[in-house]
């Protein structure tokens, strides 16, 4: 058994740097097709653990999620642009919103329902899925230990988090063929996808990144500055038992300070890979959570899938009577839905099949959620525990 606090750090980082390698390798990539890589990021440290080949009661796992996990969201929030979302218009942010109302109450409601069968204890497991559903993994991640979710709710989520978009996104593709039927129906104004396309054409610029060890040197101070002043700041603010702890603000606090330095000159580093950074410490956090679980706790993934389907119902339902009373094309149903939903990732791919061209429109849906997302999921545990 590894039990070496240094061992055990070198051993999560060679598979974090192994999975991360094949999937971006050619003739190995196609295997992520079914199982993306950050569901193996996670599920193999816990294989590890569960088999005694690590051990799952070492300090070193907290101390890596709490203090790089706020050094991580507060990289990946450095490369929000503010503009070129708020460039988007009142109907495409109305009805990204929507779709995330649907997902709250979704969740709270059929958390109410589903509680005799998993328990009162997966109250926070549901913020968390909802967090990832408003969000993306970095969200679910920062409400699970904003929330201190058990290891044994927060494993079962990340199964359902995994099967259930897919399932979705697959629906939302095969949609794409209802198109122009819905927009009649709906009496949809067309001339909105006119506008984003005008809307967006200036904002199509994207930061260049270039790798130089200047800039990444500004970056890692940068992260554990953010990082230790969230700490002390959270430190010192009231905490509220079972609801908000210090680390909860901690966790609200950076999430605030990335959004605020990216409007500063400090979003600069971003051309220095400061987001892939962040990406690398999320992963990185993301393997010490996984081996703090174990197998044994993902049984009730079957029953949590059915759960995270009728999610998708009431979030499909809240996205319809949007549709109808904005007049929205169903362009931005899908693409509203799969912002909330898939995230960055798979976003763009369901705007541009849509239409063609604006796979921009999904991407800043989906970095908008990545602003919410831990909000939203704190405060949809919070109505899950009120049941």
């Amino acid at each position: 058994m590894v039990s070496h606090p240094l061992l055990i750090v070198m051993t999560l980082l060679a598979i974090e740097l192994l999975i991360l390698g094949l999937a971006r390798h050619e003739r190995t990539k196609a295997w992520f097709n079914l199982l993306p890589p950050v569901f193996w990021i996670y599920f193999l440290p816990m294989l590890a653990s569960t088999f005694g080949l690590l051990d799952a009661r070492s300090p070193v796992y907290g101390l890596i999620t709490t203090w790089l996990l706020p050094a991580s969201l507060l990289l990946l929030l450095l490369a929000v642009d503010l503009k070129a979302i708020l460039r988007l218009g009142p109907t495409a942010l109305a009805m990204f919103f929507s779709g995330a109302a649907g997902i709250i109450v979704g969740a709270t409601l059929v958390f109410g329902l589903f509680k005799p069968l998993v328990g009162e204890r997966f109250w926070s497991g549901f913020g968390a899925l909802s967090a990832s559903w408003t969000g993306g993994s970095a969200n679910m991640i920062a409400v699970k230990e904003a929330l201190a979710v058990p290891d044994q709710v927060f494993a079962p989520m990340v199964i359902v988090d995994t099967v259930v978009p897919y399932l979705w996104m697959a629906a939302l593709i095969a949609g794409v063929a209802w198109q122009p039927a819905f927009d009649r129906w709906n009496r949809a104004d067309r001339r909105i996808i006119d506008e984003l396309g005008n809307r967006l054409a200036a904002a199509g610029q994207t930061v260049q990144q270039r790798f130089s060890p200047a800039g990444f040197l500004l970056i890692l101070p940068a992260a554990a500055a953010g990082s230790g002043l969230s700490h002390w700041l959270g430190s010192r603010l009231p905490v509220i038992k079972d609801v908000v702890s210090g680390y909860t603000w901690t966790i609200v606090l950076v999430s605030l300070l990335g959004l605020l330095l990216s409007c500063t000159p400090a979003r600069r580093l971003e051309q220095h890979g400061a987001s892939t950074a962040g990406s690398w410490l999320l992963y990185f956090v993301l393997t010490a959570i996984g081996a703090k679980a174990s197998v044994a706790s993902i049984g009730s993934g079957l029953i949590l899938i059915g759960a995270g389907l009728l999610i998708m119902a009431v979030h499909a339902l809240f996205l319809l009577v949007a549709a109808r009373l904005l007049k929205a094309p169903l362009f931005l149903v899908a693409a509203a839905s799969q912002a909330n939903v898939g995230g960055v990732a798979s976003a763009p791919v369901v705007a541009e099949v849509y239409q063609p061209g604006l796979a921009s429109v999904g991407l800043l849906l989906a970095i908008l959620g990545n602003i919410f997302g831990t909000y939203l999921g704190i405060i949809c545990a919070q109505l899950c525990r009120l049941f």
